[in-house]
């Protein structure tokens, strides 16, 4: 039983690690699209988030 618990620990350290490298992925991809290269998609994403 002991094995089950432990394997069960290792998978949620692997799934926490996963979603925390993922959300850290996304962060940094939206982060991107807020660049000086393309001021059209920030101006557009500005008026979209304060239409909400």
């Amino acid at each position: 039983m002991a094995f089950f618990a432990s394997a069960i620990d290792t998978l949620k350290i692997l799934v926490i690690a996963l979603g925390a490298g993922l959300g850290a992925w996304g962060v940094v991809n939206l982060l991107e699209g807020y660049g000086n290269d393309n001021p059209g998609a920030k101006s557009q994403g500005i008026k979209q988030f304060m239409a909400n």
